[in-house]
């Protein structure tokens, strides 16, 4: 899937901007004073992104982010047009709660929304969840068509490639240099308390 992913994102190339402007690629919470900060790149079509969203993210916001000592950035990494369309949706909103609500429920929702025999028929799957969040058709329309939102988010994923080498998702990054453990809490946990 990657591959195909790449073909894709040739077609944008000519769109780089500095990476010092890519914010609409990054989605956070916790404290910008933090001792430790987590990046996941990810695709919101990856199941493998989906468990760590469930099994360590939910566990590390418990246990560290809301208790300020670790800042978590989700980073968009779209590995097809689906996940695209999705990541522009989390960005219709600048409200962090909301945005993490909704990046919950389309990683539980996956085999739902992220199926269908085009783009157009994804797309209206995507806009019913983000109206249980108040965000209008409109507003997910503009966001759908919006190439400055699109741009950024796959600049950002041409950047990542070559600052961090990534080559699947999820990979996440701690105080920048990547976690090669496996993908359980309780190691993941180990590797946030050497930090600390």
């Amino acid at each position: 899937m990657i591959k195909k992913i790449f073909k894709f994102f040739i077609i944008f190339n000519c769109f780089v901007i500095p990476f010092s402007k890519l914010n609409a690629s990054v989605i956070e919470i916790g404290n910008n004073n933090a001792k430790i900060v987590v990046k996941v790149f990810s695709s919101l079509t990856c199941p493998h992104c989906a468990s760590f969203h469930k099994n360590i993210y939910e566990n590390l916001k418990a246990d560290y982010i809301e208790s300020k000592k670790v800042k978590f950035e989700h980073h968009s990494f779209p590995l097809d047009l689906a996940s695209l369309s999705a990541e522009k949706i989390l960005r219709a909103t600048n409200d962090k709660e909301i945005r993490f609500k909704l990046l919950k429920e389309f990683y539980e929702k996956q085999k739902v929304w992220a199926v269908g025999s085009d783009i157009e028929e994804i797309n209206k799957k995507i806009k019913k969840i983000g109206s249980k969040y108040g965000l209008s058709d409109i507003q997910m329309e503009n966001f759908f068509k919006n190439e400055d939102i699109q741009n950024e988010i796959l600049n950002s994923r041409i950047t990542a490639v070559k600052k961090y080498d990534i080559s699947s998702t999820p990979t996440i990054i701690i105080n920048e240099k990547k976690y090669e453990g496996k993908h359980t809490y309780k190691d993941f946990k180990k590797t946030i308390e050497k930090l600390l």
